[in-house]
């Protein structure tokens, strides 16, 4: 059975291939691989069957044609170059036309016989005119393919704020939809240059440690509780879920802050469940949350 590998091509995507040729291989290794339009150029990314196996690739069919050579190289060379003419030029057609799009990035096919463009706008833009003039310009097919805002950042890459790569640009396969209920369980700032990220959407960390958050919440007792304690009755004044701990008044007016270990056992009553005499204040209606925005990519347009 032929190894599997897994190969980094453009725009920070990898992909598995499967050696069928026997290959010699090392990491980083260039290498010329097929894909669904045709050749590509790419690196060895990962070649240790053991961790391609935790990976679990699942119908992998796509082979490795060969080791880059320097014909291969020199071509990939010149694309590059393409790439970056291709680019300014389409950057001046779009200010001259006063389109209302935003361009990312410009990708020549391995082969040099289509340029893609890649763009981002808030509303759908009749580029008509300008595939024209990028057909006129440099005789090859063109096409011009709107992404989402993430997808613009994902292809882009670069550092978020932790410090480390973005996750969409590494690891993640998938965008999932991120609301704002999620910030809000996990008691983080509503600020959105605080809870947004490079693409200007919600961060999509926000639904990594979810989990954890509401496990907490169903083992604290909640705001508004009575516990009984050693100072004696006290009530619930807010909670920490990250560190499992909640403040308390005590009939002084003094808070303290109880660790989940030494909390008393539950069920665990808000005031006006019980016989105080208070009645419980009415929950406030939460704003909807904001959905995940959704892209449509236009028909492809090429002469």
């Amino acid at each position: 059975m032929a190894d599997i590998i897994q190969v980094a091509l453009r725009g920070s995507r990898k992909g598995f291939f499967l050696n069928s040729r026997g290959l010699w291989l090392q990491l980083r290794d260039r290498v010329v691989v097929q894909t669904d339009q045709g050749e590509a150029m790419g690196s060895v990314f990962l070649k240790d069957q053991r961790l391609v196996e935790l990976k679990r690739p699942t119908h992998v069919t796509r082979e490795i044609i060969r080791k880059a050579t320097e014909e291969d190289l020199d071509l990939d060379d010149h694309n590059r170059a393409r790439e970056g003419e291709a680019f300014t030029y389409c950057r001046e057609r779009i200010a001259l036309r006063e389109l209302k799009m935003d361009l990312a990035e410009v990708e020549v096919t391995f082969s040099g016989h289509r340029v893609v463009f890649y763009f981002s706008a808030e509303h759908r833009v009749d580029f008509r005119e300008l595939v024209k003039d990028l057909a006129a310009k440099f005789r090859t097919r063109i096409e011009l393919r709107q992404i989402g805002v993430r997808d613009q950042a994902k292809r882009l890459d670069g550092c978020g704020p932790c410090g480390r790569a973005f996750c969409c640009s590494t690891w993640l396969k998938s965008f999932h939809p991120v609301t704002l209920k999620m910030a809000r369980e996990q008691q983080l700032s509503l600020n959105p240059g605080k809870i947004s990220g490079a693409c200007g959407r919600l961060m999509c960390c926000l639904a990594y440690e979810l989990t954890k958050y509401r496990d907490s919440a169903e083992r604290l007792p909640p705001v508004g509780a009575e516990l009984r304690t050693g100072k004696g009755v006290c009530r619930v004044t807010r909670t920490e879920l990250y560190q499992e701990a909640v403040w308390v008044r005590d009939s002084d007016g003094q808070e303290h802050r109880i660790t989940y270990d030494m909390l008393p056992p539950p069920p665990y009553h808000k005031c006006g469940d019980c016989n105080c005499g208070q009645k419980p204040k009415p929950e406030a209606e939460e704003p909807p949350d904001e959905g995940p925005v959704a892209w449509a990519d236009p028909p492809a347009n090429g002469h």
